[in-house]
């Protein structure tokens, strides 16, 4: 394996080095609780619109101004820690995580709340690039990169998964700050184990950074991410609270795209796009979120309000899913070797449909094997295709641009989460409000304001009582079904079109040698000659599998580059 040390890489813990592993807990401990914090406020907002009394747009916003903080400044710090270090922005990211969640706990107001979830999301926008690019250079062999990539994805399904229930129980037993309460003796821990554990790396450095690009890029994810935002809640595509931040939004990103094409030295190489792998990993990024996190969203309110399942005992129902994405997540290395990238992630993708359409024989009443069955299915499925997309956008990108890489990664991640949301969320009103008018003897009045959630629909019933409130109650939750059915067959097809989509993926995992940019001219020149002769003396063991011929030939070049480097 290639011992090579990074570009600016401390010396103690070169790319590929002994202590890789323990580089990498340190990583997945830090995504944790990323992914946790953003979803381990959900079941809290009863508790706190109880004792802070936000108005609704201030609840909207304690609950957003994380992702939306978060997505809009991932591809400024992801292309920071390429000029200055991703090491020292993931340290910074650490602190400044700890503080802000300080500030969340003992907050007294709703602007203190906001603010402070506002800068959690700055934190998080440090610490998620740094960790997948520092991932990408601590492990330059590709087949290692797979292991411990599942190994992330892995954890970053568990943390979205397990903020529910943790959150559950900390309200139920604590008050609702303890929610990020938990982070500060984590981060206080985290801090100096990563000062001292984690290896430094950055990219090329050539030329300054792109400080306007950079603000760009900021501005106009978060204008894109508002209106998808607010196309979930409800709002019209032409109301100017939605048109304008999309239309800004994609306006600042068109021309932050056309500013990067024309630099000498660009924040990201836009030539990435160029590449069918990459592009299409992205793509196909998006795809799985959008179905994953409508998915979940509907699955909440239906076990919740149709089921009646407590908060705690939604969160537990949820955890099969969370199973399976560690199990995909365990396997995902093995499974990529075998049957490449292309296969996994169209397969991924078949098998979250097959789930999906399974899941539409959800009815009125409890069925929790079937429930189960289609949640470990969904879970494995959503977590392969993550996976072998994840893995074949990192290994395309060039490592002095792994933090930009990183970050599309992620922005896509959290864009396809708001899409899911505004997409799935229209799809599923515009199916459930029709069937409210089977209730008779409702006024026109009530049976609007239930056509807005089957939530506030059981508020109306439960006002206006007797038979009318009876009939409402009843018509919300089939009409909630029959939409619940309705989504769930959109979702399949998007997902089969992913499948689709992932064709344009390469048939093998190609293991192109990673230390190429950090070897001589003359050592490179020398290290071919030594490959070309180690490659003509394995044709048995370069020819028995599909998926391995190029990995073994890369891994005997940089054997030898590294080899040569040494001498």
């Amino acid at each position: 394996m290639s011992r090579t040390a990074m570009a600016g890489a401390r010396p103690r813990v070169p790319g590929g080095g002994a202590n890789r592993w323990v580089v990498l807990l340190v990583l997945c401990v830090s995504l944790l609780l990323v992914a946790l914090d953003a979803t381990v406020l959900h079941v809290a907002v009863p508790a706190v619109t109880e004792d802070l009394r936000p108005s609704g747009a201030a609840l909207l916003w304690i609950v957003d101004a994380y992702p939306l903080v978060c997505a809009s400044l991932l591809i400024l710090f992801g292309t920071l820690g390429d000029r200055v270090g991703r090491r020292r922005i993931l340290l910074l990211g650490y602190g400044l995580f700890g503080v802000a969640s300080a500030v969340a706990a003992l907050a007294t107001t709703p602007e203190v709340l906001i603010a402070a979830r506002a800068l959690l999301g700055v934190g998080g926008a440090m610490i998620m690039p740094a960790t997948l690019s520092i991932l990408r250079a601590v492990f330059p062999d590709r087949r290692e990169r797979a292991t411990a990539i599942g190994i992330w994805t892995a954890v970053a399904a568990v943390g979205a998964a397990t903020g529910p229930v943790l959150g559950g129980f900390l309200v139920q037993h604590f008050w609702w700050g303890s929610v990020f309460l938990v982070n500060i003796p984590l981060m206080a821990l985290i801090l100096p184990v990563g000062r001292l554990l984690l290896p430094e790396s950055k990219g090329s450095g050539d030329g300054p950074w792109d400080v306007l690009g950079a603000l760009m890029a900021a501005a106009g994810v978060l204008g894109v991410v508002l209106g998808v935002k607010r196309l979930g809640t409800g709002s019209a595509l032409t109301e100017p609270r939605t048109v304008v931040p999309l239309a800004v939004g994609a306006l600042l990103l068109a021309l932050f795209v056309r500013r990067q094409r024309r630099r000498e030295h660009p924040l990201i190489d836009m030539r990435m796009f160029a590449r069918a792998s990459f592009s299409t990993s992205v793509g196909c990024i998006v795809l799985a979120m959008l179905a994953l996190v409508g998915l979940e969203l509907i699955a909440v309110q239906y076990l919740q309000l149709v089921l009646g399942l407590s908060p705690l005992e939604t969160g537990l129902r949820l955890l099969p899913l969370t199973f399976a994405a560690m199990a995909a997540g365990a396997t995902g290395s093995y499974t990529l070797n075998r049957v490449g990238p292309r296969r996994m992630v169209g397969w991924g993708f078949v098998l979250t449909a097959g789930a999906v359409l399974l899941l539409t024989l959800m009815g009125q009443h409890d069925r929790p094997l079937l429930l189960t069955a289609g949640f470990v299915l969904l879970g494995f499925g959503l977590q392969t295709t993550l996976f072998g997309a994840y893995e074949s956008m990192l290994s395309e990108a060039p490592a002095e641009h792994a933090g930009g890489a990183a970050a599309i990664g992620e922005t896509s991640y959290q864009l396809g989460a708001g899409m899911g949301i505004a997409l799935l969320g229209s799809v599923m009103n515009a199916a459930y409000a029709p069937g409210l008018a089977a209730a008779t003897g409702v006024p026109a009045a009530a049976r609007s304001a239930a056509a807005n959630s089957l939530g506030e629909a059981y508020q109306v019933a439960a006002q206006l009582g007797g038979p009318a409130g009876k009939a409402l109650h009843v018509a919300a939750r089939h009409s909630f079904v029959h939409g619940l059915h309705v989504t769930l067959v959109v979702s399949a097809g998007l997902l089969l079109l992913g499948a689709l989509a992932a064709l344009r993926l390469p048939k093998m995992m190609e293991c192109a040698a990673q230390t190429t940019e950090q070897s001589t001219a003359t050592a490179t020149e020398q290290s071919t000659a030594t490959a070309t002769e180690q490659s003509a003396k394995l044709p048995e063991q370069t020819s028995h599998d599909a998926a391995v011929p190029v990995c073994a030939a890369a891994e005997a070049t940089a054997a030898a580059r590294s080899g040569r480097a040494a001498h």
